[in-house]
């Protein structure tokens, strides 16, 4: 029986060193590591120099109200100057910040000054509306220029932004409206996916009815969609494009909130996550240019994600914008109007790095090689991925197809809580695993520890902890401090919990291995989720792969998966072979009960599996809240499907 809190069953021996020419032109050297471990706490405040600060701070942590930190106390800025003015000011005025693509293929090409300009108009449009430093906004809005002026506007003025995914439904914005109880909401009249137009203020509409906070609805126009008009509701064109576009940005205390970011899903009371301003934008703007090793003069950069979620926040939004970034933005779906729609992106823009999701590069690669084939990617020089562990398959297709062998691979991880990446190769320094994200960052302390909190060993698995507190580190949860501690400081003393398994191999690198939730109990042995449905994507015959443990008299749990076959793979025997693969590859003790083909897995908007809708077929029984999958009619389709599920012979 294993004693380690998850069992550490794969093990990867390929490696892949950075070339001799990135490592001699990159931004992160090795001695990075080494300033952060001689003097963690003056490695932090050289990061906060890399600022425009209009006050310098007198005390760069103060941890005495311990787990709510305060960093570079007393020092004031202006986001929003960081990420505009001041590179206008140093002469980049002309310097693209965005190349902006719709869905249908309208464009829009934005240089830093005339975002400093709309920035200014927008604070200004604000400033109009009676909001005010420290009151909140609320912003639902397609993938469009409007989502990131907005949410700098609100920083240059102070005001707190809670951006909430437009693929949300209305009662998920109206209870976050309400915890927020925030005074106004940005929206547009829609956005286009999938070749359509989206209607968006249906939603704002309802939800504002049922929140008595709000004063006035702010609305771009986007799609010309036919909307119902409220005294409260003023169009952005109207509003915004009639201000001056003058506007000095007012200095604020390094700890003034910047923005709440709603983690939970639609059911349940959200949780608000607090970031502040001065900590938070230390972190984004370091690790944005170290980890994607940005060139601000040559690179153009592309983070597929919406602003809606963290990742916009850091890695399109404040983390590149600070660093002078040109960046791609692109509204729609990489399906849309053909598979190879990314890749015609990043051939017309001649896109550098590429940061995106696992579930996309596993999409990808069930769609077939044709599609990137289609485009010349020879632009890219590093490629990320962010949101979950990759497993190795995904990593070495990406590297392979995407890459041509030729770019370094990022696996990040970090959290909406942690506000930026924390562990991450170094592009140019590190020696990459496919499927690990290998070491924290300097300045970055974490540990893997057992369920009594005691440090696990190389070859050994357990929880991620992190043991010292980092300048983007949430600080608390909105209105609940006594939730924040709750959740992330009560499982072990004095140590932020993750809530993530995580291990070491034999070489010092860690594995993340999912949410502690999925972790399967078989047989007295933990065994992550994420473990088997890399040795089931490793196999030829499988695109996509999803684990959950089912209730089991005899082992506890049984381990049921879910399998999307690449096309030309459906033979009668594929189920008994999968099983034995899986078998072969981590061991006997995590051969599958049982292999069902599907054909499709039930994901949230933002690429998430819903793993609680697998186990609720996986144990018969009714299906819960349906309400945030991207397709509803995906669980349908499993259930129809069930027949061809194959069990153990």
């Amino acid at each position: 029986m294993s004693t380690d809190a998850v069992a550490n069953l794969l093990h990867e021996s390929r490696h892949f060193p950075p070339s001799a020419e990135f490592a001699a032109q990159a931004n992160a050297q090795p001695g990075l590591y080494d300033l952060a471990d001689a003097d963690r706490i003056k490695f932090w405040e050289s990061q906060a120099d890399r600022l425009s600060w209009h006050a310098k701070w007198q005390q760069a942590l103060d941890w005495s109200d311990a787990p709510v930190a305060k960093w570079f106390v007393g020092g004031k800025l202006n986001v929003a100057y960081n990420c505009v003015d001041r590179h206008v000011e140093a002469g980049y005025g002309d310097r693209v910040a965005l190349f902006w693509e719709g869905e249908p293929g309208d464009t829009r090409t934005i240089t830093y000054a005339e975002l400093k300009s709309e920035v200014s108009k927008a604070a200004n449009a604000l400033l109009q509306l009676g909001i005010s430093a420290g009151d909140r906004v609320a912003i639902y809005l397609p993938m469009i220029p409007e989502a990131a002026i907005a949410m700098l506007a609100c920083a240059r003025i102070g005001a707190v932004h809670s951006v909430v995914f437009g693929g949300f439904s209305a009662e998920a914005l109206r209870s976050r409206i309400e915890d927020a109880a925030a005074k106004l909401v940005i929206t547009a009249d829609g956005g286009y996916r999938r070749g359509s137009a989206s209607a968006l203020k249906p939603a704002v509409d309802e939800a504002v009815d049922a929140s008595p906070t709000i004063e006035r609805v702010l609305v771009v126009k986007r799609t010309n969609q036919d909307v119902a008009w409220f005294d409260r509701d003023v169009w952005w064109h109207d509003l915004v494009d009639a201000q001056s576009d003058q506007h000095d940005p007012v200095p604020f205390d390094s700890e003034h909130p910047l923005f709440i970011l709603y983690t939970s899903g639609t059911t349940g009371k959200p949780k608000g996550i607090l970031h502040t301003s001065g900590g938070y934008l230390t972190q984004a703007s370091y690790t944005h240019f170290n980890v994607f090793d940005l060139k601000p003069e040559t690179d153009i950069y592309w983070c597929t994600a919406d602003v809606g979620w963290v990742t916009g926040h850091s890695y399109i939004v404040y983390g590149p914008m600070s660093n002078g970034t040109t960046q791609l933005m692109y509204e729609g779906t990489p399906d849309t109007p053909t598979k190879s729609r990314w890749w015609k992106l990043i051939e017309k823009y001649q896109v550098t790095q590429l940061y995106t999701a696992p579930t996309a590069i596993r999409t990808f690669m069930k769609w077939g090689d044709q599609f990137p084939a289609e485009a010349d990617l020879s632009s890219l020089r590093l490629l990320g991925s962010v949101g979950e562990p990759i497993n190795p398959e995904a990593w070495m297709w990406y590297r392979e197809i995407i890459g041509n062998n030729n770019c370094p691979i990022v696996d990040t991880w970090w959290q909406t809580e942690t506000g930026a990446i924390m562990i991450s190769p170094l592009p140019g320094v590190s020696a990459t695993k496919p499927g690990s994200a290998m070491t924290p960052l300097p300045g970055i302390s974490a540990k893997i520890v057992d369920d009594a909190g005691k440090e696990v060993g190389l070859g050994h698995g357990g929880y991620l902890v992190l043991t010292e507190p980092w300048p983007s580190m949430l600080r608390g949860i909105w209105g609940d401090m006594a939730r924040y501690q709750e959740t992330y400081w009560s499982r072990f003393s004095n140590r932020y919990f993750a809530g993530d398994g995580a291990k070491w191999d034999e070489e010092g690198a860690i594995w993340l291995l999912g949410r502690v939730d999925d972790v399967m109990n078989v047989s007295g042995h933990r065994i992550s989720t994420t473990e088997v449905e890399s040795a089931l994507v490793s196999h030829p015959a499988v695109a996509e792969a999803a684990v959950v443990g089912a209730t089991d008299e005899v082992t506890g749990q049984g381990i049921v998966a879910f399998v999307i076959l690449r096309a030309g793979h459906e033979h009668d025997d594929v189920i008994a072979e999968l099983r034995n693969h899986v078998a072969k590859e981590i061991g006997p003790i995590a051969k599958p009960r049982q292999v069902m083909i599907v054909p499709e897995l039930p994901k949230t908007r933002s690429g998430k599996i819903m793993r609680r809708l697998l186990r609720d077929v996986a144990e018969n029984r009714e299906l819960g809240d349906v309400t945030t999958l991207a397709d509803s009619a995906v669980m349908k389709l499993i259930s129809e499907g069930l027949a061809t599920g194959g069990t153990e012979d």
